[in-house]
């Protein structure tokens, strides 16, 4: 029942009432990245979501479009701006995912959606994780986050998914609470660190 029914219900009125608080601080993380990323606020990217439907996560941009003489992007540690920083440590650039968890695309709780280009190199059972809605935070990130190699981030997911509850969910967001407050591994969705899933996959056929 909750699974089913209630998860979303819970999801729709905390991201309403949350969205509508912080709703000033929108209004000005969004006017001060205007100037400071030329006009472009936002960071969209398509993600996989429930039954690898594709949607776009909307995030406060946390970085700058600079490219070398080539032209192609620079490493993230030279494109990500002091405001951005600030935004990453305070996880005030995931406000903007409080209206995908409203529009119906994402939970609160759930495993983070991660690149298209990955769905290839899932395991059947870690193709579980698509199952139900992608979230903002998840068992993984209170878990050590990046901290944890892909495979575990993974097994993550699939304990989620088969142990949801409404009491995992409530330990979740506590857990991510205390997170946020101590600025302890509070970059919920970033993968500075780690190789990308395509290439670990790949490299672990090749070995």
């Amino acid at each position: 029942m909750y699974k089913n029914f209630f998860k979303r219900t819970l999801d729709f009125v905390l991201s309403i009432v949350g969205f509508i608080l912080l709703f000033p601080i929108f209004i000005l993380i969004w006017f001060i990245l205007l100037f400071i990323n030329n006009g472009k606020p936002f960071f969209l990217q398509p993600r996989p979501g429930k039954n690898e439907k594709v949607f776009n996560i909307i995030k406060f941009k946390t970085m700058t479009d600079k490219k070398d003489a080539s032209g192609k992007l620079l490493p993230d540690e030279l494109r990500i701006t002091r405001f951005g920083t600030f935004l990453r440590k305070s996880s005030l650039d995931e406000i903007p995912q409080l209206i995908s968890i409203i529009k119906g695309d994402m939970s609160l709780i759930g495993p983070r959606p991660l690149r298209v280009r990955y769905l290839p190199y899932y395991t059947e059972e870690e193709k579980i994780r698509h199952t139900i809605r992608p979230g903002v935070t998840g068992l993984a990130q209170i878990s050590g986050r990046n901290l944890l190699d892909w495979d575990t981030r993974l097994q993550k997911d699939i304990e989620y998914v088969n142990s949801l509850s409404f009491a995992l969910d409530l330990k979740i967001l506590y857990k991510t609470f205390l997170k946020v407050v101590s600025r302890e591994d509070v970059a919920l969705d970033s993968e500075i660190g780690m190789p990308s899933f395509d290439d670990y996959r790949k490299s672990k056929i090749q070995a």
